[in-house]
């Protein structure tokens, strides 16, 4: 896959990387969409995602509704999965495209996640559908890039989101002598003392294994800033620097102060934990904001600026880390027709702008209506959309490494958090690097 800055924009994407990475991967994706190889049965469409939480739940519930009102004669059947970031999901995406007992659409990260969708020629190609729906010319180019690989595109972007995004509670932070969000990662340590010396509250929330992950490639970029950071995509990438070994020392130190909750608890119950004054810190993705904003009982009811206020992550100033959920035509979906109508939602300028204002997302088409955006989404449009922007493409939500390093690293931090031990967790990582593929 290959990802082009778009005009004037002077960022590096990491997923450059991967255009030449697996030359003759598509032999076995020679059909097109208009070549049927399943059924275009429109009777129903089983769609597949992991979207269970409040926010997001409630943005597909009301695609769904827009669905079923555009699409009388086709049943909606939900096959969403619990599990933030999509972890438990994948496992039984896997087993069912294994089986060939694929659904009918499911949700996938736009970028190198994929990638051995591809290969393995589980997914078709979508050019004709883009054709027919002029969706290149509403969709930013960078976007239709990433989701391009060797001149065909394979998903269907609903959404923009952020992951370097910083929750914090003011009042916490006041108690804590905090006068303002901490711009660096060497700040972000101070405060983090400073609210474990002075105040009964925990510093910094964490739910499962995964928002460790995520909180990891948020203090690499931190760290290294954006240029560095996404050369660690690259093929050949150095994982070894002492820059690297700085980044690794620092995320040892934040995990300090942090409490690894149980895997039930995940991202929701740590985000909670800030707007219900139990923590100071939360490094998350903007679909907090849906999660934070929405009403009882889909969502909290929390009022930003009161219960709680958003900053860039720390030493991240300036920098976008995206990523897009997105959805796909599986090879022989058993409702073929159907799957189509979906993916006609997704795409949809009215389908996107009843969901992203939910999930609290921003929508992948530039068409949308931008009064919907309020707030904190009002200004992740802004930034999304502005020449000044530099980008970085999300290692733990599909942008920039495939599911093997993924997966890798996912390891290395799961031995971290026994061990504690940087220097291995920096070994582990340069292992992974070397083993991806690219």
């Amino acid at each position: 896959m290959r990802l082009r800055a778009p005009r004037n924009r002077r960022t590096v994407f990491a997923a450059l990387a991967l255009t030449g990475a697996m030359t003759g991967a598509l032999a076995l994706t020679a059909c097109g969409a208009n070549e049927d190889e399943g059924s275009n049965d429109k009777s129903q469409v089983e769609v597949f995602s992991w979207w269970t939480g409040p926010g997001e739940a409630d943005g597909l519930k009301a695609m769904q509704a827009d669905f079923e009102k555009k699409n009388p004669g086709t049943k909606f059947v939900n096959a969403a999965i619990a599990g933030g970031s999509g972890t438990q999901a994948k496992a039984v995406l896997a087993s069912r495209l294994q089986n060939r007992k694929p659904p009918d659409s499911f949700q996938g990260h736009a970028g190198a996640e994929l990638l051995d969708y591809i290969k393995a020629g589980q997914i078709e190609p979508l050019d004709d559908f883009y054709q027919q729906n002029n969706l290149k010319s509403v969709y930013p180019q960078q976007l239709i890039d990433q989701i391009t690989y060797q001149g065909k595109i394979y998903s269907v972007p609903v959404n923009i989101h952020r992951s370097n995004v910083l929750w914090y509670n003011p009042g916490i932070l006041q108690d804590a002598g905090i006068s303002a969000p901490p711009r660096s990662v060497a700040e972000f340590i101070t405060a983090l003392k400073a609210v474990k010396d002075k105040t009964k509250k925990v510093p910094l929330s964490l739910g499962a294994q995964w928002t460790a992950d995520h909180l990891l490639e948020n203090v690499l970029l931190g760290d290294l800033g954006t240029d560095a950071y996404n050369a660690l995509w690259k093929p050949g990438a150095d994982w070894s620097t002492p820059a690297v070994t700085k980044a690794l020392n620092d995320f040892a130190e934040i995990m300090k102060y942090t409490t690894l909750e149980a895997a039930s608890t995940d991202w929701q119950g740590a985000a909670k934990a800030v707007v219900d004054g139990k923590a100071a810190f939360n490094i998350m993705g903007d679909w907090a904001y849906g999660y934070f904003v929405g009403s009882a009982p889909n969502g909290l009811g929390k009022k930003l600026d009161t219960d709680f206020k958003y900053a860039p992550a720390p030493g991240t100033e300036g920098t976008y880390m995206w990523l897009s959920d997105s959805f796909t035509l599986p090879k022989n979906a058993p409702h073929r027709a159907g799957a189509l109508a979906w993916l006609k939602e997704v795409s949809s300028k009215e389908g996107q702008d009843l969901f992203n204002p939910k999930k609290g997302s921003i929508p992948a088409r530039k068409d949308a209506d931008k009064s919907l955006y309020t707030g904190y989404l009002k200004d992740a449009f802004e930034q999304w959309n502005s020449p000044d922007t530099k980008l970085a493409g999300s290692f733990w939500h599909g942008v920039n490494a495939n599911n093997k390093w993924h997966a890798d690293i996912d390891t290395a931090v799961g031995l971290f958090l026994q061990n504690k031990d940087a220097a291995k967790l920096q070994e582990a990582l340069v292992n992974a690097a070397k083993n991806s593929g690219l």
